[in-house]
């Protein structure tokens, strides 16, 4: 065979490799839009069903992969590849992956079991392995939690799963801790009929169950009291402001004076005498 039979040859398989590689992406790029459409149908036959969003994300994630196993299946196919020698080799890949990857199966098996379970769904407030935030996604190995600081945090499903997870958005309402220090000469009785008629006037706190203001502890300066309204979660952070500002407003309305810690500092001079220091208001 001469050089200009090899040429014809070589030109001949250039060509006939060349269109088979324009077909392969042809066929991919039409196939990819095809699969987007396909996956936006699904999307709104779920919405219209009513299906909870954290279902159809991982739905719509495991179609997707499905569908585009299936269109490289097809491309290699195209190629002239046997389809059952590609099934048996992704077969045996997929076992070494699985032993290479264990703790990417795992984080699949844990989203599978979240998706199961539900113990929360997109768009609850969540903690969970020492994340807190929003869901917005919940996919196939990994979970997006949005903190209340506008980051985005992917947390792995496996760690989720193996974690305590606190869901605040569960139950209708929810109770916002605070504390109030009083001066230990005020009367807490009075302190407290103050603040709870006070903050029963703050917008979105609930009236049943009623806030509660009580003694929880006591230290130098005075009572603690324990001031804890109720809310709807969405009103959380405006009722735990409207309450700090409300706290400060009814004692400075109510003339109390500013709690402070009172200490005496006793000392011994050169010519035996103890000598006391006052606290600093007896000074001034």
């Amino acid at each position: 065979m001469d050089l200009k039979q090899i040429s014809l040859v070589a030109s001949q398989l250039l060509t006939l490799f060349g269109l088979k590689i324009l077909g392969a992406i042809a066929l991919w790029l039409i196939a990819q839009r095809l699969i987007d459409f396909a996956l936006k149908l699904a999307r709104r036959a779920f919405r219209s069903q009513h299906v909870d969003p954290t279902l159809i994300n991982y739905l719509l994630n495991i179609i997707g992969v499905t569908l585009r196993i299936i269109l490289v299946v097809a491309i290699l196919g195209f190629f002239g590849v046997e389809t059952t020698s590609f099934a048996a080799l992704l077969a045996g890949a997929g076992i070494a992956i699985g032993a290479a990857w264990g703790g990417l199966l795992a984080n699949f098996a844990a989203g599978a079991f979240l998706i199961v379970f539900r113990p929360f769904k997109v768009g609850d407030f969540i903690t969970t392995a020492g994340v807190t935030g929003t869901v917005t996604e919940l996919g196939l190995f990994t979970t997006s939690i949005n903190t209340p600081d506008n980051v985005l945090t992917i947390v792995a499903n496996n760690k989720i799963f193996a974690d305590n997870i606190q869901n605040y958005s569960a139950n209708p309402y929810r109770r916002v801790d605070l504390v109030a220090q009083l001066h230990h000469e005020v009367k807490h009785n009075e302190a407290i009929a103050l603040l709870k008629a006070k903050i029963s006037q703050i917008p979105n706190v609930l009236q049943n169950p009623a806030p509660d203001v009580e003694i929880q502890t006591f230290n130098f300066a005075g009572p603690v009291l324990a001031v804890r309204p109720y809310c709807n979660n969405e009103y959380y952070w405006q009722v735990y402001f409207d309450t700090n500002k409300a706290i400060r407003e009814t004692f400075s309305e109510a003339g109390y004076p500013i709690p402070e810690y009172r200490y005496a500092v006793s000392g011994s001079s050169g010519n035996g005498i103890n000598n006391v220091i006052p606290p600093l208001s007896e000074i001034t």
